[in-house]
């Protein structure tokens, strides 16, 4: 009995559509591409509801005639491409002819076009690949496809989307990508009757000016040109100076008007960088790339996003070159700074036979005390009496604090990272806490049972930051302080997409902001921090780490583990004994005291044999 048999044409393009159509943002993709293959000079986008409801995208190209829109729906029907050796040739941003076939598959589709010399147009209207209706239409000249209910009879797909806000942000990348690549298009973006992007015709520079200079008002300024054209390549944009490189630094990549990603070239601009970036940074570049199109392979991914380069080295290398030699001929390689502050002084050297040279001589304070503190000698104290007292400071929250009703000789046991291993970390109770060695101001150090115990004082103030963050956001209870000159934040459509998201955590922690177009006021901070920080830099570290992690955490945790961390940056940087000691207690009573939100280590124990094996 055979039992091989092929697949009706509706289940081979669901198949086809989950590779090509992944998101709403997939669908925007696809036909802004087929409308700049048309010819168009005007391309519109409307979504609703972050693509849930429908995608419209309108463009006044070259158009279809009823033929042709009948056969733009069948798989592998493509006015791109007609033999084989077109393939490697590409100048077109579609070829495949499964992009329609698989929107159609997956949704209800309105198209609507009209060719230049014909007085009717076409309208049709395909579902799960099935022609429900085509006739004659009055129409404007070009092409309108309205695409609804995306996913309607692939219910496990549509079950896995995201939030309507977060599915517009990835709209809005697809369409930032596609509009950058062709900037001698006018291009609009509209989610639910409000404009996002209005981006008329302009050069290279201008789009990119116009998309990301609203937030900074220097950004013209803080870029770099790069031009080179060689046998192999034809190479310009722009490139950003180290001191604007910035964690959520925007990155693009073109080739022959097609966005791309790399990861080699990526490393070609990192390494041409090397030593100028601040730490945990990147630099912005927008780097285009001419090629011949037989060079190349763009048939290796469904997105059409990896590409495959026949001269992938050399260009490297002539990529690396170029962002150096623009580095460099803006004078933006440090000066070398050297630092001759205790320095041996060098004699110049004498050819006369008596001279004689003196040896270098050590110069110390002999009455120098490391354990000295405020003048007065160190005196450890003999005995632990009343360390119940010290917690007694400390924050009685029960949902951070350890329980206190423990057995004399309870430890509190941790664990610590070594070599690769995990051991434990033993601190009894009966240890004193209160006689700390502070070493330059980053480290305290005391004596346990168990050895040498050293704090990371800024991770630990993260930590304890961090817990009473969450618990302030799982009890809802914010304190608010307004601030005398109202600050106003800048952020571009993709950003305001994330801060819509956490923008309920933000208010409850304290936050007041009256929502401008484009902009934040903010009017009001959280009691904790202090009008003297960074607040634009603390709420855009939020914005870029949420939108780098979506998934991993909630949003709460993130946005607890940002203000933790830029708080501690910020906090105090010399603490008196009392406030060390009301910092140690707080810390060992949350739930997690040996390692920071971010999982750094916070505590550290050199045991007494490691102590004596140095001796």
């Amino acid at each position: 009995m055979d039992i091989i048999h092929l697949l009706p044409d509706s289940i081979a393009n669901q198949i086809a559509a989950g590779e090509v159509i992944q998101r709403p943002a997939s669908v925007v993709k696809e036909l802004m591409e087929n409308s700049i293959d048309a010819g168009a000079d005007k391309v519109s986008v409307i979504v609703k509801s972050g693509g849930y409801t429908s995608i419209q995208v309108t463009d006044n190209g070259k158009g279809m005639s009823q033929t042709d829109a009948r056969m733009a729906f069948e798989r592998h029907a493509t006015s791109k491409i007609s033999k084989p050796d077109d393939l490697f040739g590409l100048t077109t941003m579609g070829f495949r002819g499964e992009a329609l076939a698989s929107v159609a598959a997956v949704a209800s589709v309105e198209l609507k076009t009209r060719q230049k010399d014909s007085d009717f147009g076409t309208i049709l209207e395909v579902s799960a690949s099935q022609v429900v209706k085509q006739e004659p239409i009055m129409c404007a000249e070009g092409t309108t496809f309205i695409v609804k209910n995306l996913f309607f009879n692939v219910p496990a797909r549509r079950k896995f989307l995201k939030k309507p806000e977060i599915e517009l942000g990835h709209i809005i990348t697809e369409f930032l990508r596609v509009a950058l690549a062709n900037s001698e298009i006018e291009f609009e973006l509209f989610d639910d009757n409000k404009m996002i992007y209005e981006l008329p015709k302009s050069n290279f520079k201008q789009r990119i000016t116009s998309v990301f200079g609203k937030k900074n008002h220097n950004f013209a300024s803080n870029m770099l040109n790069i031009e080179v054209d060689t046998t192999i390549v034809k190479m310009f944009g722009f490139v950003g100076k180290p001191q604007f490189a910035a964690k959520n630094a925007k990155q693009y990549f073109f080739v022959n008007s097609r966005f791309m990603r790399h990861p080699y070239f990526h490393k070609a601009v990192i390494s041409a960088y090397e030593s100028m970036l601040p730490s945990d940074t990147l630099p912005y570049y927008f780097i285009w790339f001419e090629v011949n199109p037989t060079s190349i392979d763009v048939n290796i991914h469904p997105q059409k996003v990896e590409i495959k380069f026949e001269d992938e080295r050399e260009i490297w290398t002539i990529l690396q070159t170029a962002v150096k030699e623009a580095l460099g001929k803006f004078n933006i390689t440090p000066t070398i700074d050297f630092n001759t502050e205790g320095a041996i002084e060098i004699p110049v050297h004498s050819s006369s036979q008596n001279a004689f040279v003196q040896p270098p001589k050590p110069i110390f304070n002999q009455n120098y005390n490391p354990f000295r503190t405020n003048n007065q000698s160190y005196q450890p104290k003999s005995t632990a009496d009343n360390w119940e007292l010290l917690y007694s400071k400390t924050n009685s929250n029960p949902s951070l604090l350890r329980k206190q009703e423990s057995p004399e000789n309870e430890e509190i046991a941790g664990q610590d990272r070594n070599d690769g291993h995990y051991k434990q970390i033993s601190i009894s109770e009966k240890d004193d806490f209160t006689d700390f060695y502070k070493h330059k101001e980053k480290f305290l150090i005391t004596s346990v049972k168990s050895g040498l115990m050293i704090i990371d004082k800024q991770r630990a103030e993260e930590r304890i930051m961090y817990e009473k963050i969450l618990h302030q956001l799982e009890m809802q209870t914010k304190a608010t302080q307004k601030v005398l000159f109202p600050e106003t934040m800048e952020i571009t459509a993709e950003e305001n997409v994330i801060m819509q998201e956490i923008l309920p955590e933000l208010l409850a922690l304290g936050f007041e902001f009256e929502i401008l177009r484009n902009s934040y006021e903010i009017n009001g901070i959280p009691s904790f921090l202090t009008e003297t920080s960074d607040i634009i830099g603390l709420l855009n570290e939020i914005i870029a780490y949420v939108g780098e992690n979506s998934i991993e955490k909630a949003v709460y945790e993130k946005v607890a583990i940002q203000v933790a961390k830029n708080y501690a940056r910020y906090s105090k940087s010399t603490l008196n004994n009392e406030e060390i000691e009301k910092m140690i207690g707080t810390l060992f009573r949350c739930q997690n005291p040996n390692f920071a939100p971010d999982g750094k280590k916070i505590v550290a124990i050199i045991s007494d044999e490691e102590i004596l094996d140095r001796f």
